[in-house]
């Protein structure tokens, strides 16, 4: 929390390049199955959260932008290709995965379900494996040395072989 109670939320793209801040309360937390957003975010739909009245803000580098039709664009990070906002007249609303807490933000509301792609909500019937149960893999997962920024801010990015 800020010191006048706002709450305050962080995050950012994957590789670090850009980080962003927010105080206040956000809004309209959604997912959007239309298909322009499954273009956009290379998935079966985007997580979304308005920010609304709360005060956003970029604290290390700022999103590429596309404009993705007459009305709205889309930033993202150059660098890695993270999908970060939806930008129209109506306001800006961040991706729900480049929070540093995304599990805050759970979806109230869907849109665009016309394009709804026909098995989305059958995912959850689909048998789940934690990562470290596939024997298989641990090999290659044991020497993974992960480049993702952490779900925090730092003061630098890259952290280097010191700062981790």
């Amino acid at each position: 929390m800020s010191l006048d109670n706002k709450p305050v939320y962080t995050g950012g793209c994957q590789c670090g390049a850009i980080r962003f801040r927010i105080e206040g309360a956000l809004t309209d937390t959604s997912i959007c199955h239309c298909r322009m957003c499954q273009k956009a975010f290379g998935n079966f739909y985007a997580p979304l959260v308005s920010v609304g009245t709360a005060h956003l803000q970029w604290t290390r580098g700022e999103p590429k932008r596309f404009r993705s039709s007459n009305h709205v664009q889309r930033g993202f990070c150059e660098s890695c290709g993270t999908p970060l906002t939806y930008e129209a007249p109506d306001g800006v609303a961040l991706a729900i995965g480049a929070f540093d807490h995304p599990e805050e933000l759970a979806p109230i509301v869907q849109w665009g379900i016309e394009d709804k792609l026909p098995y989305v909500d059958d995912l959850h019937r689909l048998p789940g494996h934690r990562s470290d149960a596939d024997l298989e893999s641990a090999g290659f997962l044991k020497t993974m040395k992960s480049n993702q920024h952490p779900d925090y801010d730092t003061d630098e990015w890259p952290l280097g072989e010191a700062g981790k």
